[in-house]
């Protein structure tokens, strides 16, 4: 038994100094796999289905090309070499109608919601493409299960995701949502985020900063230190707009403004309620 207890605990150590990344490079957590960030967000979304008052989701049979515009963009960024998960996650975009919030948010596993307040506070889609390679890149990077792993622990995320124990999903549903209590992301998450936003977008049409446009409107209009919590928080936005104009110019990718055709930014926004 001695010797057992000794075996798990090495074995214990061993994965933990694994975790992190796989031998491919992806990040990984400790022993959460992705399908269970998967089976996760799942639960998740299907949770914050059933609660229309709290998440009042916008139908894609109602609203047809509004999610065609959404989706065509998320596309276009998933395209990029630097998305990890692009097979194993879900991928899926969900717009929630509230316009007095400025926000957006990804589970575990993919699923990603935007807000309606956020896509008419923006002033065009590269600054939206900046905020969801931002969403895309947590999901992507797996900062959401790292938080929830050290909040909740593995066993109850994993009894969560085999839908084990329901009662818990609420309170994870309201974390992930930026709603009720707040999953903060640290620092370094929030920085990585940002930096693969850049990346993400270099291998698009859109301008690869995006995300600092919108930084930098929130600082304009005074802003920053209010809403929206999922990009308000450390580091400060004027930092932030600073790395992600630094990291733009170090790759030398393309900062213009897309030249849309066909379906325009204004269009898309005169498609939603």
């Amino acid at each position: 038994m001695k010797n057992s207890k000794s075996l798990y605990a090495v074995t214990l150590i061993m994965l933990t100094l694994l975790a992190g990344c796989t031998s491919s490079g992806k990040v990984s957590s400790l022993l959460f796999s992705p399908s269970d960030d998967r089976a996760l967000g799942k639960q998740v979304s299907e949770e914050i289905a059933a609660n229309p008052q709290e998440y009042p989701l916008l139908s894609e049979a109602q609203y047809p090309a509004a999610y065609r515009y959404l989706n065509a963009m998320r596309d276009r960024i998933l395209a990029s070499n630097d998305v990890d998960y692009l097979k194993e996650f879900a991928w899926e975009l969900k717009i929630i109608r509230d316009d007095d919030m400025l926000n957006a948010f990804a589970t575990p596993g993919g699923y990603i919601y935007v807000y309606t307040g956020l896509i008419k506070y923006l002033d065009n889609a590269d600054d939206l493409a900046g905020v969801m390679g931002h969403e895309i890149a947590h999901a992507d990077r797996r900062h959401s299960i790292k938080q929830l792993e050290k909040r909740y622990g593995i066993n109850l995320l994993l009894s969560i995701a085999l839908g084990q124990d329901p009662s818990q999903l609420a309170q994870i549903a309201a974390q992930l949502a930026g709603t009720g209590a707040i999953l903060k992301f640290s620092r370094d998450a929030e920085e990585e985020a940002d930096e693969y936003s850049v990346k993400y977008l270099a291998d698009t049409e859109y301008a690869c900063n995006g995300a600092a446009t919108f930084f930098a409107k929130l600082l304009n209009e005074g802003k920053a230190g209010g809403t929206p919590e999922f990009l308000s928080t450390h580091p400060s936005p004027k930092s932030r707009v600073s790395d992600i104009n630094e990291l733009a110019s170090k790759i030398n990718c393309e900062t213009a403004l897309t030249n849309e055709t066909g379906m325009t930014y204004a269009d898309f926004i005169a498609a939603l309620p």
